[in-house]
């Protein structure tokens, strides 16, 4: 299921502010940049996309996303693929050289089922010897402890209007699962705007172990978006893996 915010078309308006340009967009880009054709699951507005295309990019560059909102954004440019979807619709075989998922969408695959058919996808799609770059944040940093708001967060949206956003963790947390809402206000709304969410924290050894039975072996693991080694205190777990040779 797609999250509301998502697919609601005011609340999807509301991403790319909320989410401003960031370190982990130039390690992205820095591995979009070094690959023929690209495929960003979860492109959300296509904003990394964008960025490669107006940078030079001169290759396939193709976004698939299942929020129809979130692409109606990202089709502005249209110099760049854009399917609407997930990675159970499409059938790719062997035609990129690089598969991406940024923004810890990876973390929304909560359901082992679910996250095995993804990667199996995801290896299909993969060139020989192509890789898969994601990041899902350290469960061992627990997070999700800071998430719950004590004072709305106050944003913009492009018409003027205040958003108040407001987090609340769902507890205790039990397992790998943290589930969470997200409630957003405004005054030109006639009543608020809820959101719920779920985002799984595997560990490396998890991850690791998934990603083997997909065929997809790694090949390097950074703790955040200089490089550094992961630890055990590190925020995120930066993963690139490499297509085994079939």
């Amino acid at each position: 299921m797609v999250d509301r915010a998502y697919t609601d078309r005011d609340l999807a308006e509301l991403y790319n502010p909320m989410n401003p340009w960031h370190p982990s967009d130039d390690f992205y880009l820095d591995l979009v940049m070094g690959a023929g054709s690209v495929l960003d699951v979860g492109c959300g507005t296509g904003v990394l996309l964008h960025r490669a295309r107006e940078v030079g990019h001169p290759g396939r560059l193709c976004g698939l996303d299942p929020a129809a909102a979130m692409l109606d954004q990202a089709r502005s440019r249209t110099d760049v693929e854009w399917v609407h979807g997930d990675l159970s619709a499409v059938g790719w075989e062997r035609e990129f050289d690089l598969v991406v998922m940024t923004g810890h969408a990876f973390q929304v695959l909560v359901d082992d089922d679910e996250l095995r058919a993804a990667l199996s996808a995801i290896r299909s799609a993969l060139a020989e010897g192509g890789r898969f770059a994601f990041e899902t944040r350290n469960p061992l940093a627990r997070a999700w402890e800071r998430w719950t708001t004590t004072e709305p967060e106050e944003i913009t949206n492009a018409a003027g209007d205040l958003i108040r956003i407001v987090t609340v963790v769902e507890t205790p947390v039990t397992g790998d699962v943290v589930h969470f809402t997200d409630t957003f206000t405004s005054s030109r709304w006639d009543e608020p705007r809820t959101s719920r969410s779920s985002l799984r924290f595997l560990d490396p050894d998890s991850l690791r172990s998934f990603l083997s039975e997909a065929d997809l072996v790694v090949e390097e693991q950074f703790g955040d978006w200089n490089r550094d080694p992961l630890t055990d205190t590190s925020p995120e777990i930066i993963t690139i893996a490499r297509a085994g040779h079939r």
